[in-house]
């Protein structure tokens, strides 16, 4: 079959592109690349020759669509060799595409190989480096509290006690260094564990000790070190205090250098305040190890919850820290003088106090409800329990020891009695010399040591608790307003922060302060008795090397205490008249003349609030409550009500002329006006020339009554009355009573004292009583209920 002829063009020109990677090839490469081309160019040489003949017109076809590395430049004369040279060309440019192709993928896997040979180096050099720095942060924290604890026992075994060999001694030099020696004893503690299991900082074993011991000493290290800081701003108010003396300063300053010259420290803050930088720094060094510890590591979990414990406990030290600054500044009690009250007065003051005053006032009213916490109520009430407690054991205390030395006054043995012959009295002054020369003193001593200064100690201890309890209503009060708002100033959210401080500061240390206070009462109590035993066992002691030169000394064990029965019992008998005698004439009504504005106040009072309401005060009453009143012994008040507003019925409110308050209602004695004629009854009056014997309380049997020829009156129960105990009497509607005294005990005349017709007597409301006039009865005649 013949081909058409096609017309050719004389010359073309084909561009083709050459292969990337071939640009890239290295000279070596290139060698290479040209030996495998003659050798790929033979082969294909011989495929093509046999292709060449099998084409009957001895033609080559070339396909343009062929890629190829170089440009063909074709003849039109010469058809056959072109087509020829083009086809080679096409070959070749495939040829040496794939060997490229391969080329490229060896060297690239030759390139990953290296470069994850590469990368494993790194990562194996970057573990080193790890490894070398994570035993670098270990040894730096155990270095460092090595380091700690020797300047830490440098300042308070060789330093404090240099110091305190000055002259004069310093003043509050032991408060520097207050808990300073549990901080040295936890940190001991901490190595001397570490020290135990005797692994080195380099084995793996370390760390896990390392973060074993931080955790089982956290609880320690958080009580020992938030007490420290705590009482760490006393430290630099101690130290200031020193500066502000030259000669002082100058001579600490010395003694600190001599004691540690190789340190180079100038003030004892130096040493003080590396606790302070020591329990910061904790979390700081443990999450340093962390960083540099695998996570693969077998103790990274308990390294990582190491340095969240530390993290934690800081934090939990900070906000202890702040609870104690607010109670400090709280708890103080200052004592003003009017000037400065007025000089502290402004405007911000006056509307914070406005407010409170008008909460308050809101609180008795009802208008608005009063923000009730039953636990810190409950601990608040045992806390007046306690201080009342204490007050009371106190005042007994010093009473006790006051006696006792005005006993010790009266040495009765340096009077000369002329008695040399007899030995009882020689051996009764002997005794008496014995006791008020050596065991009364000592007893007395040891009182005051063990019974009298703990006491006044723990009640100066209740000044800070009651303080804050009182700005705790205050703060109460301010917080109550600020409560409903739903967005607050910064100054009310200062506010509302303070009272919750105090509140959970009250809430969380109020039950520890009552149980140590109930737990020293209980001791003190317990060591008085002790103290009494040690007492009488001296006396004893005493007594038995005098026995045999005292009287009843020979006479038999059942004899004598036969007689020492019979002579205390009439000891006792004498005892008991006399204290009737002295009860009598203390109850026997003493009218002490009143001053002129006493008159005028009991006027006022009487007018005020009626005779029956006035009240003397039997002895001093000083305020340590809310709203209590400082009154003085002898001074008249009208009681309004006997309860305070929580129903307690030991504090009465009372007015004293003006000023109203509570006061403790043991001291106020019922006050009786000295008149001349008694005071009719309002209910029950018996008309002119009836008289009726008074009954005593003490004298039960009753006289006969005689009743003159006058007008008679008849008294009756207006209402049924049923007596609620064996001091009342019941009584029915209509029932004929006689009236023996128109008031009760104390003169109040709204009790009356009557007797019922079968002879009970005692007392029923004067309101239930009515009287009516029964006509004119003979004379000398009998009618028991007139």
């Amino acid at each position: 079959m013949e081909v058409p002829w096609r017309p050719q063009p004389s010359s073309f020109t084909l561009a083709l592109h050459k292969p990337a990677s071939s640009a890239a090839l290295s000279p070596v490469g290139a060698v290479e690349k040209v030996a495998k081309k003659d050798q790929m160019k033979e082969k294909l040489q011989e495929k093509k020759d046999a292709t060449t003949e099998k084409d009957q017109f001895g033609e080559e076809t070339f396909s343009p669509d062929e890629d190829s590395g170089v440009s063909v430049f074709v003849d039109a004369p010469a058809e056959t060799s072109t087509l020829v040279d083009a086809n080679t060309s096409t070959v070749d440019s495939d040829v040496s595409f794939s060997e490229e192709s391969s080329i490229s993928e060896e060297r690239l896997a030759e390139v990953s190989k290296e470069a994850k040979k590469k990368t494993e180096e790194e990562e194996a050099v970057a573990k080193e480096r790890a490894a070398q720095r994570q035993l670098m942060a270990i040894e730096e924290l155990v270095q460092s509290e090595r380091n700690y604890l020797r300047l830490l026992q440098l300042s308070t075994v060789t330093i404090r006690s240099n110091l305190q060999k000055l002259q004069p001694p310093l003043a509050n030099l032991d408060s520097m260094f207050l808990y300073i020696e549990d901080v040295i004893d936890v940190s001991g503690r901490l190595l001397s564990l570490l020290d135990q299991k005797q692994v080195q900082s380099g084995d793996p074993l370390f760390l896990e000790t390392l973060c074993d011991s931080f955790l089982s000493l956290s609880s320690d290290i958080e009580a020992a070190y938030k007490e420290y800081l705590a009482n760490y701003n006393h430290v630099t108010v101690v130290e200031n205090s020193y500066k502000q003396k030259e000669m002082l300063w100058n001579e600490v300053v010395r003694v600190i250098k001599t004691s540690a010259p190789e340190v180079n420290a100038t003030s004892l803050s130096f040493f003080l305040v590396m606790p302070v930088q020591r329990i910061a720094r904790y979390p700081l060094l443990l999450q340093t190890i962390q960083k540099h510890t695998d996570r693969t590591h077998p103790a990274y979990a308990l390294l990582e919850q190491t340095a969240h414990t530390s993290i934690a406990l800081n934090c939990r030290i900070n906000e202890y820290k702040r609870f104690r600054e607010v109670a400090d500044k709280y708890k103080k009690t200052e004592t003003l003088t009017i000037k400065d009250k007025i000089n502290r007065l402004n405007s911000h003051s006056i509307a914070k106090k406005t407010a409170r005053l008008s909460q308050h006032i809101k609180h008795e009213t009802g208008i608005a409800p009063k923000l009730v916490d039953e636990e810190f109520d409950a601990l608040e009430g045992f806390f007046y329990v306690l201080e009342h407690g204490i007050l009371e054991l106190l005042e007994n205390v010093e009473m006790y020891l006051l006696h006792l030395q005005g006993f010790l006054a009266c040495k009765t043995e340096e009077f000369d009695l002329d008695m040399d012959g007899e030995k009882a009295p020689i051996c009764y002054k002997e005794i008496t010399t014995a006791l008020r020369q050596w065991i009364l003193p000592t007893f007395e001593k040891r009182m005051r040591t063990l019974i009298h200064k703990p006491l006044c100690a723990l009640r100066d201890l209740l000044v800070g608790p009651r303080n804050l309890i009182r700005k705790r209503l205050d703060k109460l009060l301010d917080y109550e307003v600020i409560e409903a708002k739903s967005s607050l100033s910064y100054e009310e959210q200062a506010v509302a922060n303070t009272y919750r401080t105090i509140n959970t500061l009250l809430l969380n240390e109020l039950p520890q302060f009552n149980g140590l206070a109930l737990q020293m009462i209980w001791s003190m109590l317990g060591t008085f008795s002790c103290l009494h035993k040690d007492l009488a066992s001296d006396m004893e002691q005493l007594f038995q090397s005098f026995a045999q030169q005292l009287p009843h000394s020979s006479v038999e064990t059942g004899a004598f205490w036969e007689w020492a029965e019979s002579a205390v019992l009439e000891g006792a008998r004498r005892l008991e008249t006399l204290c009737r005698s002295v009860e009598d004439t203390l109850n026997a009504p003493v009218v002490q003349p009143l001053s002129p504005s006493s008159r005028r106040r009991l006027k006022q009072l009487t007018d005020k609030h009626g005779s029956e309401k006035i009240y003397q005060l039997i002895g001093a009453v000083v305020g340590s409550r809310d709203l209590d009143l400082n009154l003085a012994k002898g001074e008249l008040v009208a009681i309004i009500s006997e309860a305070d507003s929580r129903g307690d019925k030991r504090r009465w409110l009372v007015d004293a002329g003006g000023r109203r308050g509570y006061a403790p209602s043991s001291k106020l004695i019922r006050y009786h006006q000295p008149t001349e004629d008694p005071p009719p009854s309002p209910h029950l009056t018996l008309p002119e020339g009836v008289t009726g014997i008074r009954r005593h309380s003490y004298t039960p049997e009753s006289r006969p009554m005689v009743v003159m020829s006058q007008p008679c009156f008849q008294v009756f129960a207006a209402y049924d009355f049923t007596a609620r105990g064996n001091h009342e009497v019941s009584l029915r509607s209509g029932e004929p009573v006689r009236v023996l005294e128109p008031h009760d005990k104390r003169g109040n005349p709204e009790w009356s004292l009557v007797e019922a017709r079968g002879g009970q007597r005692g007392y029923v409301p004067s309101n239930y009583l009515a009287i009516t006039p029964m006509g004119t009865g003979p004379p000398g005649a009998h009618q028991p209920y007139c």
